[in-house]
């Protein structure tokens, strides 16, 4: 088993102790950047996609341009575009980025956004939805005649691509989700299912979810990503510390106010179960620590290992003995957090992988 590590790329540079988040662009700071998570190991990086923000895939042609191995894990709002433009879009990307470098991240989003011409506010329709479009877009790629499909959200007629995806059999896939729907939509279209950074107990619940509705389905279950930040210091007390002032400039940040319209926003299933675990401690297992996700509602990858590379490694690999093959890691200093955990934490972790199963191998 090769453990996999994602970053993530802004298109400029930010984080949530950074002040309000702003739309301008710095293209220096993309090159770089992404330049960085290729030097350090990076297999992959994570471009956001969102109401108002940059175009993902656009994002992920230039910093492509400017790297040579590192690929891209696209995050794509369902029904947005339509699935057969999309796939086209992505079968494209998948050619000029060169070597087939690209994962369509699937985002079902927790709730209506009619600024996007979308106004679907039932989740559960939501999840079907983003099955139908998955389907159109997975078909698209590997048809090889016109195709119709009559479903509740989409109707299409003598549907085709002659432009296919570079990767055999289609670009891969990942989707994520804490509703019991989403494990079923994951083991239909998904080759990678995504999680935040729970508690261990929580993150083994999940798992079986998956695996449950895997084996309903009679297929494989997904591998298993998991998304945390990592805090680190040469000590222990040295790493707690800079915890704490990362709390207070998160917390100093008008961005996350108490008042502010993003302390509002609604919450989906991943932000409670977040939420909940952060109201029965703010420490979990080993290094798990919740206060940066509950300063933000934990709007995402919130959550934080704290300690020494030594102890953020360890705690990795108590994700890894879960059956966890990806992690996507940033840090609050964007640059050099990235490189960093090239230098401690990457190779830590990969390199007691690959002990482990020679020891089992021998």
């Amino acid at each position: 088993m090769s453990i996999e590590f994602v970053g993530m790329i802004f298109p400029r540079q930010w984080c949530e102790t950074r002040g309000v988040r702003t739309p301008d662009f710095d293209l220096p700071f993309i090159r770089h950047h992404a330049r960085a998570h290729e030097h350090a190991g990076f297999d992959r990086v994570l471009i956001a996609s969102g109401p108002g923000s940059a175009d993902s895939l656009q994002i992920a042609a230039y910093a492509a341009a400017h790297t040579e191995r590192l690929g891209f894990m696209i995050a794509h709002r369902p029904a947005l575009t339509a699935p057969t433009v999309a796939a086209r879009a992505f079968a494209t990307l998948d050619h000029t980025t060169g070597g087939g470098r690209i994962r369509l991240h699937a985002i079902t989003g927790i709730t209506a956004e009619p600024q996007e011409g979308d106004s679907l506010l039932d989740k559960t329709e939501r999840y079907r939805r983003a099955d139908e479009y998955l389907e159109i877009v997975r078909r698209t790629w590997t048809a090889e005649e016109p195709f119709d499909f009559e479903g509740r959200y989409f109707n299409i007629k003598g549907a085709f691509s002659p432009v296919k995806p570079l990767q055999p059999p289609h670009i891969p896939i990942s989707f994520g989700g804490s509703s019991d729907i989403a494990y079923q939509i994951a083991v239909k279209h998904a080759d990678l299912y995504a999680l935040w950074g729970e508690p261990l107990s929580g993150v083994a619940e999940q798992i079986g979810k998956l695996k449950a509705a895997a084996n309903a389905a009679g297929v494989a279950a997904p591998r298993v990503s998991l998304s945390v930040r990592l805090i680190l210091g040469a000590t222990e007390e040295q790493a707690w510390q800079r915890a704490e002032q990362i709390l207070a400039q998160i917390k100093a940040n008008p961005q996350f106010a108490a008042d502010s319209p993003w302390q509002k926003r609604i919450k989906g299933t991943g932000s409670e179960r977040l939420m909940a675990a952060a109201a029965r401690a703010d420490r979990h297992d080993r290094a798990l620590w919740m206060p940066t996700a509950t300063a933000v509602g934990a709007y995402g990858d919130t959550t934080a290992l704290v300690g020494t590379p030594e102890t953020v490694a360890q705690a990795l690999l108590d994700y890894v003995d879960l059956g966890v093959t990806t992690f996507l890691n940033r840090g609050y200093d964007p640059l050099y957090d990235t490189v960093d955990y090239g230098r401690w934490v990457i190779p830590a972790v990969r390199e007691e992988v690959q002990r482990r199963q020679a020891r089992f191998v021998g």
